[in-house]
């Protein structure tokens, strides 16, 4: 079952939605709002509206959920295609008049090319660990027209180990979630948060530049990688 997809589901159908939980592999599980999946643009944070303003040309928003911020760069005349994993997403989308939505997942997709992809909320977390954001790096570069950008959030989890020894085993940042929406509990699934030094360093060992271009008071910082010439 789509745990998340559902929670979606009943907010864009009948809100408010019953309480999303998250659980974690490093704290007690957390509340997550499903409306903050559904902002309009004065509700979004700097990060995300300096995210929007960096965009350019054909555009693909890679774990758009329900397309809030697709939507955003649509009115603004962008050409872009939300992509999501989930069926039921993909559906409010398109219902949320989104012209070009896709079911997909990034680290296959192989059908077309863009100038920008966008991925939003800790998005790139969804190559799951160091080694899967590295062969991310790889694949992606059929994806990228020349001249073409990845722009995306992240955070440093370093904040969480102030009073607890690091991990002996893998990077910091290499977590696990799983959704819990009406008791109902969906798979474990690894998502990654790294810091500005090491995806500097990944980028550049994988052929591509890194530039941080924002960072909040929150730990979380906006990347933009181009291809190397």
């Amino acid at each position: 079952m789509d745990v998340f997809g559902e929670a979606l589901k009943d907010q864009f159908t009948k809100p408010p939605a019953e309480t999303l939980w998250v659980h974690n592999s490093y704290d007690e599980p957390e509340e997550m709002p499903v409306d903050v999946y559904f902002r309009g643009e004065d509700e979004m944070p700097e990060l995300e509206l300096t995210a929007l303003a960096m965009c350019k040309g054909k555009v693909l928003d890679v774990g758009a959920g329900v397309g809030s911020h697709a939507l955003i760069l649509q009115k603004r005349g962008f050409n872009v295609t939300g992509m999501d994993i989930s069926t039921p997403a993909v559906a409010i989308m398109k219902q949320r008049g989104l012209k070009q939505a896709i079911e997909g997942n990034i680290l296959t997709y192989k059908e077309d090319t863009y100038d920008t992809l966008l991925f939003m909320m800790n998005g790139i977390g969804l190559t799951g660990s160091i080694a899967g954001l590295k062969a991310f790096l790889q694949h992606v570069k059929g994806l990228i027209n020349p001249d073409g950008q990845l722009v995306f959030d992240s955070s440093d989890l370093s904040y969480l180990y102030q009073e607890i020894p690091f991990p002996l085993n893998g990077y910091y940042g290499e977590v696990s979630f799983r959704y819990e929406y009406k008791s109902i509990k969906g798979n474990w699934f690894k998502w990654v948060y790294v810091d500005q030094k090491t995806l500097i360093d990944i980028a550049r060992q994988s052929g591509w530049d890194a530039e941080i271009v924002f960072e909040d008071d929150h730990d979380q910082y906006l990347a933009r990688l181009t291809l190397s010439k």
